[in-house]
Protein backbone atom coordinates (compact mmCIF):
# COMPACT_ATOMS: atom_id res chain seq x y z
CA UNK A 1 0.00 0.00 0.00
CA UNK A 2 2.83 2.57 1.07
CA UNK A 3 4.62 1.56 -2.35
CA UNK A 4 1.43 2.16 -4.49
CA UNK A 5 0.58 5.30 -2.53
CA UNK A 6 4.29 6.89 -3.17
CA UNK A 7 4.53 6.12 -7.00
CA UNK A 8 1.01 8.02 -6.93
CA UNK A 9 2.55 10.83 -5.34
CA UNK A 10 5.31 10.58 -7.47
CA UNK A 11 2.90 10.77 -10.46
CA UNK A 12 1.30 14.20 -9.34
CA UNK A 13 4.54 15.05 -9.00
CA UNK A 14 5.61 14.63 -12.73
CA UNK A 15 2.78 15.72 -13.42
CA UNK A 16 2.57 18.96 -11.70
CA UNK A 17 6.46 19.94 -13.27
CA UNK A 18 5.48 18.88 -16.76
CA UNK A 19 2.38 21.56 -16.97
CA UNK A 20 4.68 24.13 -14.98
CA UNK A 21 7.90 23.91 -17.70
CA UNK A 22 4.81 23.52 -20.79
CA UNK A 23 3.49 27.13 -18.99
CA UNK A 24 6.68 28.80 -18.89
CA UNK A 25 7.14 27.51 -22.15
CA UNK A 26 4.09 29.03 -23.37
CA UNK A 27 4.95 32.39 -21.74
CA UNK A 28 7.99 32.63 -23.22
CA UNK A 29 6.43 32.05 -26.75
CA UNK A 30 4.16 34.92 -25.95
CA UNK A 31 6.88 37.05 -25.32
CA UNK A 32 9.22 35.87 -28.38
CA UNK A 33 6.04 35.99 -30.39
CA UNK A 34 4.87 39.52 -28.87
CA UNK A 35 8.24 40.66 -29.17
CA UNK A 36 8.22 43.58 -32.24
CA UNK A 37 4.74 44.85 -30.57
CA UNK A 38 6.61 45.32 -26.88
CA UNK A 39 9.69 47.04 -28.89
CA UNK A 40 7.36 49.29 -30.33
CA UNK A 41 5.82 50.50 -27.53
CA UNK A 42 9.28 51.15 -25.80
CA UNK A 43 9.96 54.77 -25.56
CA UNK A 44 13.10 55.10 -28.03
CA UNK A 45 16.41 55.67 -27.08
CA UNK A 46 17.89 59.21 -27.77
CA UNK A 47 20.51 59.67 -30.42
CA UNK A 48 22.66 61.82 -28.47
CA UNK A 49 22.78 65.35 -27.33
CA UNK A 50 20.21 67.61 -28.93
CA UNK A 51 21.80 70.02 -31.66
CA UNK A 52 23.51 73.08 -30.96
CA UNK A 53 20.76 76.14 -32.09
CA UNK A 54 22.01 77.74 -35.61
CA UNK A 55 22.03 80.89 -33.11
CA UNK A 56 24.34 80.01 -30.52
CA UNK A 57 26.67 78.19 -33.42
CA UNK A 58 26.50 81.86 -34.93
CA UNK A 59 27.35 83.78 -32.06
CA UNK A 60 30.51 81.47 -30.66
CA UNK A 61 31.72 81.36 -35.10
CA UNK A 62 31.06 84.68 -36.32
CA UNK A 63 29.94 87.01 -33.53
CA UNK A 64 32.71 86.89 -31.10
CA UNK A 65 35.04 87.81 -33.42
CA UNK A 66 33.47 90.61 -34.76
CA UNK A 67 32.33 92.20 -31.57
CA UNK A 68 36.03 91.50 -30.27
CA UNK A 69 37.38 93.55 -33.61
CA UNK A 70 34.55 96.66 -33.30
CA UNK A 71 34.48 96.56 -29.38
CA UNK A 72 38.38 96.07 -28.94
CA UNK A 73 37.96 93.42 -25.94
CA UNK A 74 40.87 91.36 -25.31
CA UNK A 75 39.49 89.20 -23.24
CA UNK A 76 36.09 87.05 -24.61
CA UNK A 77 34.49 87.16 -21.23
CA UNK A 78 34.30 90.52 -21.59
CA UNK A 79 32.15 90.57 -24.39
CA UNK A 80 28.13 91.20 -24.44
CA UNK A 81 25.81 88.08 -24.48
CA UNK A 82 22.43 87.28 -23.76
CA UNK A 83 21.77 86.07 -20.81
CA UNK A 84 18.13 85.65 -20.84
CA UNK A 85 14.99 86.12 -22.15
CA UNK A 86 11.63 86.84 -20.63
CA UNK A 87 8.10 86.86 -21.98
CA UNK A 88 5.51 88.34 -20.85
CA UNK A 89 1.51 88.34 -21.33
CA UNK A 90 -0.46 90.58 -19.38
CA UNK A 91 -3.99 88.98 -19.44
CA UNK A 92 -6.60 91.84 -17.73
CA UNK A 93 -9.23 90.39 -19.33
CA UNK A 94 -8.81 87.28 -17.48
CA UNK A 95 -10.57 89.33 -14.19
CA UNK A 96 -14.03 88.79 -15.76
CA UNK A 97 -13.48 85.80 -18.44
CA UNK A 98 -11.16 82.97 -17.15
CA UNK A 99 -10.77 81.30 -20.50
CA UNK A 100 -8.46 84.17 -21.94
CA UNK A 101 -6.20 83.08 -19.49
CA UNK A 102 -6.07 79.34 -19.94
CA UNK A 103 -5.75 80.22 -23.67
CA UNK A 104 -2.64 82.63 -22.72
CA UNK A 105 -0.64 79.80 -21.53
CA UNK A 106 -1.45 77.61 -23.88
CA UNK A 107 -0.52 79.90 -26.24
CA UNK A 108 2.84 80.85 -24.57
CA UNK A 109 3.42 77.07 -23.96
CA UNK A 110 3.62 76.49 -27.64
CA UNK A 111 5.56 79.25 -28.67
CA UNK A 112 8.38 78.55 -25.79
CA UNK A 113 7.88 74.93 -25.66
CA UNK A 114 8.36 75.68 -21.78
CA UNK A 115 4.88 75.89 -19.33
CA UNK A 116 4.41 79.47 -18.04
CA UNK A 117 4.24 80.61 -14.46
CA UNK A 118 0.63 82.57 -13.35
CA UNK A 119 1.49 86.46 -12.07
CA UNK A 120 -0.56 87.53 -9.38
CA UNK A 121 -1.48 90.72 -9.09
CA UNK A 122 0.37 93.03 -6.26
CA UNK A 123 -2.08 95.38 -4.95
CA UNK A 124 -5.79 96.12 -5.36
CA UNK A 125 -7.19 98.50 -8.19
CA UNK A 126 -11.35 99.16 -7.70
CA UNK A 127 -12.05 101.09 -10.44
CA UNK A 128 -10.61 97.89 -12.18
CA UNK A 129 -12.22 95.50 -10.11
CA UNK A 130 -9.41 94.24 -9.42
CA UNK A 131 -8.35 92.43 -5.93
CA UNK A 132 -4.72 91.52 -4.61
CA UNK A 133 -3.85 87.88 -5.78
CA UNK A 134 -6.01 87.66 -8.59
CA UNK A 135 -3.97 85.87 -11.92
CA UNK A 136 -3.53 88.61 -14.28
CA UNK A 137 -0.85 87.33 -16.77
CA UNK A 138 1.41 84.41 -17.50
CA UNK A 139 5.23 84.61 -18.03
CA UNK A 140 8.06 82.42 -19.20
CA UNK A 141 12.00 82.84 -19.23
CA UNK A 142 13.75 80.98 -21.03
CA UNK A 143 17.46 80.35 -20.58
CA UNK A 144 20.66 78.90 -22.58
CA UNK A 145 19.23 76.52 -25.39
CA UNK A 146 15.38 77.68 -25.94
CA UNK A 147 16.37 81.07 -25.45
CA UNK A 148 18.70 80.82 -28.46
CA UNK A 149 15.78 79.07 -30.55
CA UNK A 150 12.96 81.16 -29.82
CA UNK A 151 15.01 84.30 -30.75
CA UNK A 152 15.72 82.60 -34.02
CA UNK A 153 11.93 81.96 -34.67
CA UNK A 154 11.23 85.50 -33.21
CA UNK A 155 14.02 87.08 -35.69
CA UNK A 156 13.24 85.18 -38.53
CA UNK A 157 9.39 84.14 -38.83
CA UNK A 158 7.41 86.07 -36.15
CA UNK A 159 8.68 89.58 -37.06
CA UNK A 160 8.32 89.80 -41.10
CA UNK A 161 4.88 88.32 -40.39
CA UNK A 162 3.75 91.36 -38.56
CA UNK A 163 1.42 93.53 -40.34
CA UNK A 164 3.38 96.94 -42.27
CA UNK A 165 6.65 95.69 -40.60
CA UNK A 166 9.28 98.43 -40.96
CA UNK A 167 11.57 97.06 -38.60
CA UNK A 168 11.82 97.59 -34.79
CA UNK A 169 13.22 100.62 -33.14
CA UNK A 170 16.90 100.63 -31.81
CA UNK A 171 16.18 103.01 -28.81
CA UNK A 172 13.98 100.32 -26.92
CA UNK A 173 17.02 99.93 -24.31
CA UNK A 174 16.56 100.84 -20.30
CA UNK A 175 19.87 101.78 -20.09
CA UNK A 176 21.75 98.80 -18.34
CA UNK A 177 21.83 96.78 -22.04
CA UNK A 178 18.71 95.45 -21.83
CA UNK A 179 16.14 95.46 -24.95
CA UNK A 180 12.01 94.99 -25.11
CA UNK A 181 9.93 95.20 -27.63
CA UNK A 182 5.88 94.36 -27.78
CA UNK A 183 3.78 92.58 -29.94
CA UNK A 184 0.26 92.75 -30.83
CA UNK A 185 -0.88 89.71 -30.99
CA UNK A 186 0.64 85.86 -30.49
CA UNK A 187 -0.70 84.72 -34.31
CA UNK A 188 2.83 85.98 -35.71
CA UNK A 189 4.10 83.02 -34.50
CA UNK A 190 3.32 80.64 -37.15
CA UNK A 191 2.69 77.22 -34.68
CA UNK A 192 0.02 79.03 -32.96
CA UNK A 193 -3.33 77.75 -34.78
CA UNK A 194 -5.94 80.73 -35.13
CA UNK A 195 -8.84 79.02 -35.36
CA UNK A 196 -8.01 77.57 -31.55
CA UNK A 197 -6.66 80.73 -30.46
CA UNK A 198 -9.60 83.45 -31.52
CA UNK A 199 -8.78 85.99 -28.81
CA UNK A 200 -5.69 88.37 -29.68
CA UNK A 201 -3.10 88.59 -27.41
CA UNK A 202 0.05 90.95 -27.67
CA UNK A 203 3.35 90.20 -25.22
CA UNK A 204 6.59 91.70 -24.30
CA UNK A 205 9.63 90.51 -24.81
CA UNK A 206 12.79 91.59 -23.01
CA UNK A 207 16.02 90.19 -24.30
CA UNK A 208 18.67 90.46 -21.13
CA UNK A 209 22.05 91.09 -21.64
CA UNK A 210 25.60 90.80 -19.88
CA UNK A 211 26.66 94.41 -20.41
CA UNK A 212 25.62 97.91 -18.97
CA UNK A 213 26.00 99.69 -22.27
CA UNK A 214 23.32 100.17 -24.79
CA UNK A 215 25.49 100.38 -27.35
CA UNK A 216 27.34 97.27 -27.25
CA UNK A 217 24.43 95.23 -26.92
CA UNK A 218 22.55 96.92 -29.91
CA UNK A 219 25.91 95.70 -31.89
CA UNK A 220 25.52 92.27 -30.41
CA UNK A 221 21.66 92.27 -31.36
CA UNK A 222 22.48 93.50 -34.62
CA UNK A 223 24.82 91.37 -35.56
CA UNK A 224 22.25 88.38 -34.27
CA UNK A 225 20.01 89.63 -37.48
CA UNK A 226 17.70 92.20 -35.18
CA UNK A 227 15.76 94.00 -37.72
CA UNK A 228 16.57 97.00 -36.55
CA UNK A 229 15.15 100.67 -38.51
CA UNK A 230 16.92 102.13 -40.54
CA UNK A 231 18.16 105.95 -39.57
CA UNK A 232 17.99 109.12 -41.62
CA UNK A 233 21.82 108.87 -42.31
CA UNK A 234 21.53 104.75 -43.29
CA UNK A 235 18.31 105.97 -45.59
CA UNK A 236 20.45 108.95 -47.38
CA UNK A 237 23.72 106.45 -47.55
CA UNK A 238 21.35 103.64 -49.19
CA UNK A 239 19.91 105.81 -51.16
CA UNK A 240 23.30 107.53 -52.86
CA UNK A 241 24.67 103.96 -52.76
CA UNK A 242 22.02 102.76 -55.38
Amino acid sequence: MMAEKQKKDNQKASAAKAGKTAKQKGDGGKGQGGGKKGRKDEPAEPAGPPPTPRLQERYDRDILPALKERLGHKNRLALPRIEKIVINMGVGSAITEKKHLEEAIAALTQITGQKPIITLARKSVAGFKLREGMAIGVKVTLRRRRMYEFLDRLISLALPRVRDFRGISDQAFDGHGNYSLGLTEQLVFPEINPDKFAHPQGMNVTIVTTTDSNDEAREMLRLFGMPFRRTEAEEKALAQAS
